[in-house]
């Protein structure tokens, strides 16, 4: 048997200098990484232009569903409207006959109206009539006030003009009179 210390000094001579290694993967020179960093950005540069592109599309895209949108809702309205339309035209021409009865006509206007507003409430609108109620400032613009025995101070006595809501967005205040209380001496 041969102790360690020999088993480690064979093969090795103190003089002899050990061999180069050759690098596997050599560093790259400036030129090669000037190639490869523009490579790099014209890779980005690429695919920036095609997600602005997508992002042009989409926008685009949006618009156009947008306005089919409210051509479609507009013509929902519409249809609704339509029968309200002939209803008026066969009362004007009931009006139109000699022999035409007022308490007649009168009822059948009545009904067209109701129908309107059923039409028109079926899409989200909304009838601001408050007649008795407390003035709200934000649903309501005071033309007048008047003295009144029968209402307390701040109630809305008269509604001059309806106004009407869309979907609980306002489009336009009830004018009203409200009351200032009791006439004083």
């Amino acid at each position: 048997m041969t102790s360690p210390e020999s088993t480690t000094t064979d093969n090795v001579t103190p003089d002899a200098a050990p061999a180069p290694v050759a690098p596997e993967n050599p560093a790259p020179t400036p030129e090669e990484q000037l190639a490869a960093a523009k490579a790099e950005a014209a890779a980005h540069y690429d695919r920036f232009m095609r997600a602005a592109a997508d992002h042009e599309n989409f926008r685009k895209r949006v618009a156009r569903e947008k306005d089919e949108l409210r051509q479609l809702a507009g013509a929902r309205v519409l249809e609704d409207l339509l029968p309200v339309l002939d209803n008026l035209g066969l009362g004007l021409a009931a009006a139109r006959q000699p022999n035409a009865d007022l308490a007649a006509l009168t009822g059948g206007v009545e009904l067209v109206l109701t129908q309107l507003k059923s039409a028109l409430a079926n899409h989200g609108l909304k009838e601001i009539n408050p007649v008795g109620q407390p003035f709200d400032a934000h649903q309501h613009e005071a033309l007048s006030q008047q003295p009144s025995a029968e209402a307390p101070e701040g109630t809305v006595l008269t509604v001059i003009r309806t106004g009407y809501a869309l979907n609980g967005r306002l489009l336009r205040p009830a004018s009203v009179v409200v009351s200032s209380g009791p006439a004083k001496a």
